[in-house]
């Protein structure tokens, strides 16, 4: 179910997704002029990796030509794969930037969306300079090439954490077997972020009415709280 945005986030092509966990995020495309910037970045460095092991293979003669021919195939094809699935959708270009690779449902991108997305750029580059690929990002929203739409992939600027936000006390991650409503995950949140600023009687009094929900005695309420507001943090 999506919430009705802002006039000016609409403008600013934010659009809202809900995950299966109930959890809200609000994910922003990005347009054609700072992909391309991550892109020559990303460019850049590869060809100065690729400079640097030229000069070091140049003296094996015959067999460092034929081993530069075959890293420039690997690095050219496996250099934005790598990174995308092993570095939470960021090239170092995309990290410069901001930006990251995603799944159209806000998940982090998989290997075989990666693969795809990355061997349709031969025709995004038609008929030169990424031509194709411009055309379909500037027709739709979400600036998508054709990689993306085939991939079911889109790239966002990464979501930065807000530089106040409260410290949740330190506690093992928790998970629960029933998805809670996004009012629910948000009490939760508040109970751990405020835990300063409540008296631990009214940390134990809030804790024990959550307690049958739970399943735990209510000595061990305010802690679960603390590993359940954990968990939600890590899964946004």
């Amino acid at each position: 179910m999506s919430l009705p945005l802002p006039s000016a986030a609409r403008l600013d092509s934010v659009f809202h997704l809900e995950t299966p966990e109930g959890i809200d995020l609000l994910l922003r495309p990005a347009g054609p002029l700072p992909r391309a910037l991550a892109l020559l970045f990303d460019l850049l460095l590869r060809g100065l990796l690729l400079a640097l092991l030229a000069v070091v293979l140049f003296f094996f003669g015959g067999l460092g030509k034929g081993l530069i021919t075959i890293l420039a195939f690997v690095i050219s094809w496996g250099y934005p794969i790598l990174f995308e699935v092993l570095c939470q959708g960021q090239t170092p270009g995309k990290k410069l930037m901001g930006l990251c690779v995603v799944h159209d449902d806000g998940t982090p991108i998989g290997w075989p969306s990666s693969i795809t997305r990355n061997l349709l750029r031969a025709a995004d580059m038609l008929p030169v300079g990424y031509g194709l690929g411009l055309v379909a990002c500037l027709l739709q929203k979400q600036f998508k090439r054709l990689g993306d739409l085939a991939a079911g992939t889109l790239v966002v600027y990464k979501p930065a954490l807000a530089k106040n936000r409260p410290e949740l006390p330190k506690a093992t991650p928790l998970r629960l077997p029933f998805v809670l409503s996004a009012d629910e995950q948000r009490a939760v949140l508040d109970f751990a972020e405020r835990h300063k600023q409540l008296s631990s009687a009214r940390r134990a009094e809030l804790a024990a009415i959550v307690a049958p929900v739970l399943s735990v005695d209510e000595a061990q309420a305010e802690q679960q709280l603390h590993r359940l507001a954990r968990g939600l943090l890590e899964s946004a």
